[in-house]
């Protein structure tokens, strides 16, 4: 494709993971400095094209600053998703109604992902306070999709996934509230995992939510960049109540029972389109030739319902979320400065705050019957990542009603939010392209503290089905 934009090139990065680019830094093949330095030529090459990076620190990467020298994947770049703080920069959340302040000290998630050895080359985009599934923000910034300019690299981790897609960095931040790191992954061609609950760090101030939906993670290209980061991110933080991770380095060996969902009619929010659905067939097919069983099964829950008590409790979410920045900022709050999204969904909550008692306590039962009817009946549930192939820019577009962008999400990412509502583990992998040659994803989700067995799994299915990247796509 004539809009596709790439930054891999024959320097000492070539198309090497961070695993890859580990070793060699310890092999003593290649060295920090050159890494560094590739990593940030290849940004300087391709940013102005991708809208990714929001704010460059580079000296900080050329200083070695926060480095973990005996973290596991010393030197390796990264870029920080603008709503984690680094100290001695701003985060500004993808707004612009306020002026952040500097930092003064590290995000708690950031503290686990430098100790791993990462060298972040600084911070990128991300839509208004992450509430939305793509950046197209016309005055601050819209971040473009590698494989397709004129397309959207999802979200909320858009700059993140536009960087490893673009081949930049090899590994970046990213979070999820209601699947902002598999919607970017599908969108880009990534490995996205969304561990289980408290499996990482959580955001700052979370612990407080009646429902704790955001997870913090990191967008890959490799399995075993995503299994190696959760291996050595427990060496920061490890939860005593669940099973570890470990290291995972080798594809599954037992056989599972496996459910997709039939291409029913959601009601509101319609069918899969016929690429996301033909991809979706071909992983269910793929998952029975290596020996799996493979059950096609109905919906078993109302979806609408369920999506109707998610988005007000994400109203909530960003009623609080839209209000703590404000404060922490020291300017008044003025709800004219926000975009139509941002303000529409802060405002869905703040006209009726009492119905998120109900919805809280709709969102808790579903918990319940998810793991009582389904995933304790299967092993995994496979379903796509969104509902549709990738938009193109403007279909996201803030200048639309908060009702309209409401209905368009809902319509595109119908599957994403139920593990952040139940807390167990879910992946996107790139399965499949759609009929243009743009990447689809498609989400393997497990019990909770299952996340080891979802590695397993992505192993077997990426060395079965090797998925394209920019450096070999024609």
């Amino acid at each position: 494709m004539s809009n596709q934009v790439h930054a891999f090139t024959n320097d000492v990065l070539g198309n090497l993971d961070a695993v890859g680019i580990a070793t060699a830094i310890r092999e003593k093949k290649i060295s920090v400095g050159e890494v560094t330095h590739a990593a940030i030529e290849r940004a300087e090459k391709v940013n102005s094209q991708l809208g990714a990076i929001v704010l460059k620190t580079y000296d900080d990467a050329r200083n070695m600053k926060q480095v973990n020298q005996q973290g596991f994947f010393y030197g390796v770049p990264t870029f920080i998703k603008d709503n984690e703080n680094i100290k001695g920069h701003p985060s500004q959340f993808g707004t612009g109604v306020f002026k952040a302040k500097v930092a003064t000290a590290n995000g708690s998630f950031a503290n686990q992902m430098l100790h791993t050895g990462l060298n972040y080359l600084g911070k990128t985009s991300l839509p208004e306070f992450g509430l939305i599934c793509s950046t197209e923000n016309e005055k601050w910034g819209i971040t473009r999709n590698p494989w397709s300019i004129q397309h959207t690299t999802g979200g909320s981790s858009s700059g993140s996934a536009a960087m490893v897609a673009s081949g930049v960095v090899p590994i970046a931040h990213a979070n999820d509230g209601a699947g902002s790191i598999r919607i970017p992954a599908s969108c880009c061609g990534l490995v996205g995992l969304k561990p289980s609950r408290n499996r990482l760090v959580n955001f700052d101030g979370s612990q407080v939510l009646p429902i704790n939906i955001g997870y913090q993670g990191v967008l890959t290209r490799s399995v075993r960049d995503t299994a190696a980061f959760m291996f050595e991110a427990e060496k920061f933080f490890k939860n005593s109540k669940m099973p570890s991770i470990g290291n995972v380095v080798s594809p599954l060996k037992k056989r599972l029972k496996i459910a997709f969902f039939e291409n029913q009619d959601l009601h509101l929010t319609g069918h899969v389109d016929e690429d996301t659905h033909r991809v979706l067939k071909e992983t269910a097919n793929l998952l029975s030739s290596l020996g799996h069983i493979v059950e096609e099964i109905k919906i078993p829950i109302d979806i609408d319902h369920i999506r109707k008590h998610f988005l007000n409790y994400y109203g909530f979410i960003a009623f609080l979320e839209t209000r703590m920045l404000y404060l922490m900022s020291g300017e008044k709050f003025m709800s004219n400065k926000m975009e139509p999204f941002s303000y529409g969904l802060s405002n869905r909550f703040a006209k009726n705050p009492l119905r998120i008692f109900n919805s809280i306590n709709v969102l808790k039962k579903t918990i319940t019957q998810l793991e009582k009817d389904l995933l304790k009946r299967y092993d995994i549930l496979l379903t796509p990542v969104t509902a549709l192939r990738t938009p193109e820019i403007g279909y996201f577009s803030p200048l639309l009603s908060s009702k309209e962008i409401i209905r368009r999400a809902s319509f595109f990412a119908p599957f994403a939010g139920m593990q952040n509502v139940t807390g167990a583990p879910a992946i996107s992998l790139p399965m499949g392209v759609d009929s243009r040659g743009l990447p689809l994803g498609m989400q393997f989700s497990s019990l909770f503290g299952q996340d080891a067995l979802l590695l397993e799994l992505a192993y077997e299915l990426e060395l079965a089905r090797p998925w394209k990247h920019l450096f070999n796509v024609g």
